[in-house]
């Protein structure tokens, strides 16, 4: 942290004032300078003290947010090289590594914590996303696959061949874990439930896990947070004694979802910010679990100056303690959302310096 330094007053100054005036002026500048000081220290772009700043129980950080990305895998099938290949280009390690795996209960996609993953979280966090499908095409290339559906998990169908064995590897595992079901479930229905069914679903699969012993995870509900789908998302919504943190990913798509206007960082996240506060909950962590913004063609440097925003942002933005990118292009036109090259490879670079974003990692993986 810079220190503000004051200078003593000319000699000119001094003797235009006598003894009490004197002293009453230097009383005055000091008070200026303690507040000041204060000032300075509270800024929200500095962060305060290590001592003062360590994650609770349930990985929130107290003075700023966490720095995640979602990074596909590698062209030669690893994802701890895509990893650090990303991070080389960011200039510094990623707090958290969000990955995402189907219901197959096979090695490529529906084994939690693969081998990758648990080189990763030897000094990384990592969230977990699980969904009741499988996916046909590895990876979820093409975005194809089979729902197993809500009522089914609910009803503890796939207790003992898919949840029960994924709950084990998680236990013995060891570290505190980001753990969500079915991510943007409120895209997700009708085709693979109803919300109560979602709703018991998520909460079987809670319970399980607790009945089990699953001590080492940390429950997040992630929600698309588009606006249009208010009352879907209050009944998706499990219940407080269900959900540690809340996600929400929230995008500024302008081309690449055919929209003319183009979002700033704060506008393309508080709205739902907001909604999520004043209707589901204004006490629970929030998580950007993906957020990015796709190109402008005809400016391309808007996409730098999109990412350089946040660190200003972020303190209005309170609640929010961790903001995952998603580093990967969508299908369509103009949809190349990652943050790995050009100008937006700048400013996300830059945004990361950020001491909101340094925060200290929990124990167990420094």
């Amino acid at each position: 942290m810079r220190r503000h330094t004051g200078g003593r007053p000319a000699p000119s100054a001094a003797r235009r004032f006598g003894g009490t005036e004197l002293l009453l002026a230097l009383a005055t500048v000091g008070a200026l300078l303690a507040g000041l000081a204060t000032w300075w220290i509270n800024r929200p772009d500095e962060a305060p003290a290590a001592g003062d700043c360590a994650p609770t129980k349930l990985l929130e950080p107290p003075c700023g947010a966490w720095w995640g990305a979602y990074v596909p895998y590698a062209k030669n099938g690893s994802l701890t090289d895509a990893v650090h290949s990303f991070e080389k280009k960011i200039g510094r390690r990623l707090d958290l590594v969000y990955t995402y795996h189907d219901m197959s209960n096979t090695p490529r996609d529906g084994v939690l914590l693969t081998p990758d993953e648990r080189e990763l979280g030897k000094d990384r966090m990592l969230m977990l996303a699980w969904e009741s499908t499988v996916w046909t095409e590895p990876h979820h290339k093409n975005y194809t696959e089979r729902q197993l559906g809500w009522s089914k998990v609910a009803a503890g169908d796939y207790d003992r061949t898919i949840i029960d064995p994924q709950a084990e590897r998680i236990k013995a595992y060891g570290k505190t874990v980001f753990f969500s079901f079915d991510q943007e479930s409120d895209f997700r229905t009708p085709a693979a439930g109803t919300p109560a069914q979602f709703v018991a679903a998520y909460r079987h699969v809670h319970d399980r896990f607790e009945q089990l012993g699953v001590k080492n995870v940390v429950w997040v509900w992630t929600v698309s947070g588009y606006l249009g789908h208010e009352k879907l998302m209050k009944e998706l919504y499990p219940g407080d004694a269900y959900v540690d943190w809340i996600g929400m990913d929230q995008y500024n798509y302008y081309l690449c979802h055919r929209s003319t206007n183009w979002l700033d960082f704060r506008s393309s996240q508080q709205p739902s910010y907001t909604w999520l506060r004043e209707n589901i909950s204004r006490t629970k962590p929030l998580m950007m679990a993906e957020f990015s913004t796709a190109p402008d063609p005809a400016d391309p440097g808007r996409q730098k100056d999109w990412y350089e925003q946040i660190p200003k942002a972020a303190p209005h933005l309170p609640g929010v303690k961790a903001m995952v990118q998603w580093d990967s292009p969508v299908p369509g036109p103009d949809c190349d959302l990652r943050a790995d090259h050009g100008p937006a490879l700048q400013g996300y670079r830059t945004a990361g310096e950020a001491p909101y974003f340094h925060q200290p990692l929990p124990a167990e993986v420094r």
